[in-house]
């Protein structure tokens, strides 16, 4: 099969890298192509990226001297050398917004890892698991702006990620409150340990803009389309606290919640093994299983359990009872690879296997 060529917009940050390493040898995709800012631009990747490469494998030899073209002044070139892109540009929010439209414009996917279309009403906020009817919008988002091809599709925020694909097999059971505190590495602020000294030995009980995020994404997740647009779900509510603590990946959530109907621990256990929606579509990315269940009282943990599932699986443990709500457990995601680019490039399988790309 002939791959597709894709373009990586934000290519020397580190979602950007971890892109680069996750799509290198992808049976589907195909890079051909990096942007950047300014700084980067006319310069070959490896010099450009220079002592900036934060990933453990080496920048891959077929990327290492492709030139970085310049974001916002070589929009016409890319587009003439790549069938979709990612974004995870490293802009204001208004400036993102208008270089992917832009994009969308010229008849070419944009698949964004940013925050700036996630309220935009006519462009879903994909988790492929949970949500993939909404992909339907895209039609209205064309149609809305006269694009033939081209549209803009979103993922959510990382720190959603380790909580939302283990509530979602639960909402028949009618989760009404839910309390949520994330403890999220420092890669999810784009640094190291290395390159953030204040955090090392310490807890910053404060990260801006991500509980608003917490409590309201997943309602737009759990929405349905309507009227071109989606309406948010009205329940659960949801309380979030969200931390930034000294590990360089992995977001964990101590969730408890609080049902309308009963519920044991083992029907949870139970609707957690068999949730696997894109189980038979043969997505390169797919994690299989979507959800470990640790028995362990000590697990999961950042460092030994991140990379389940090539990084993209949910683990979880430490389910409960709780005598204030009802039940509350522990879930734990890889925030860069789950939580950031793998989940953007699922996304971008789902599409191509919808025929959407």
């Amino acid at each position: 099969m002939k791959k597709i060529p894709v373009g990586i917009l934000g290519a020397t940050g580190m979602v950007g890298q971890r892109f680069i390493t996750l799509l290198n040898n992808h049976p589907w995709f195909e890079v051909v192509c990096l942007a950047a800012s300014p700084r980067s631009a006319g310069k070959k990747y490896k010099e450009a990226v220079g002592d900036r490469w934060v990933m453990k494998d080496p920048i891959p030899q077929t990327i290492a001297d492709l030139l970085v073209f310049k974001v916002e002044d070589d929009m016409d070139q890319i587009a003439k050398e790549v069938a979709f892109v990612f974004s995870c540009l490293d802009m204001e929010k208004e400036k993102i917004a208008s270089v992917e439209n832009t994009f969308a414009s010229r008849g070419i996917p944009v698949v964004s890892n940013n925050s700036a279309h996630r309220w935009t009403p006519d462009v879903p906020m994909i988790m492929p698991e949970i949500n993939p009817d909404h992909l339907k919008l895209i039609r209205a988002q064309q149609k809305n702006h006269s694009w033939k091809n081209g549209f803009v599709v979103v993922k959510p925020n990382c720190s959603i990620q380790s909580y939302v694909p283990l509530l979602t097999p639960l909402l028949k059971f009618q989760p009404k409150k839910v309390i949520v505190t994330t403890l999220q590495a420092v890669s999810g602020a784009g640094k190291t340990l290395n390159t953030w000294p204040e955090m090392q030995e310490n807890v910053i009980p404060f990260i801006g803009g991500e509980e608003e995020k917490s409590e309201k994404e997943p309602l737009k997740i759990w929405g349905t389309v309507k009227g071109g647009a989606i309406v948010p779900a009205v329940k659960p509510s949801i309380s979030a606290t969200c931390i930034r603590v000294p590990v360089e990946d992995g977001h964990m959530a101590a969730v408890s919640v609080a049902f309308g109907k009963k519920l044991t621990t083992e029907k949870i256990i139970a609707e957690w093994k068999k949730f696997n929606p894109l189980a038979g579509l043969n997505l390169p990315s797919s994690p299989h299983p979507f959800i470990t269940i640790m028995s362990e009282e000590d697990r999961p943990q950042t460092r030994l359990d991140r990379s389940v599932s090539r990084g993209m699986g949910i683990s979880v443990g430490r389910l409960r009872q709780n005598s204030v709500l009802d039940f509350s457990f522990v879930g734990l995601s890889h925030n860069t690879i789950r939580g950031a680019a793998g989940g953007a490039i699922l996304t971008a399988e789902l599409l191509k296997k919808k025929g959407y790309i």
